[in-house]
């Protein structure tokens, strides 16, 4: 998915992005873990978010996780 497709999300500091066994990807929200405002696989595009924050250069190597 493209930066476009995918809206803040792409460029979160609280973003995890998980990939199944068949390619498929996922953007899961971390903040929803401790703040129910928050769905944990928001629908895409998000255009708004109260608790965007945009990631550090150095976190975007950190921010893919494991697969379901």
């Amino acid at each position: 998915m493209n930066e476009r497709e995918v809206g803040l999300c792409a460029t979160c500091r609280w973003v995890q992005i998980v990939r199944n066994r068949r390619g498929s990807e996922f953007y899961r929200c971390t903040r929803a873990e401790t703040d129910a405002r928050f769905v944990r696989y928001p629908p895409l595009p998000v255009l708004r978010c109260p608790g965007y924050e945009r990631q550090a250069d150095d976190q975007s190597s950190n921010r893919q996780g494991g697969g379901l």
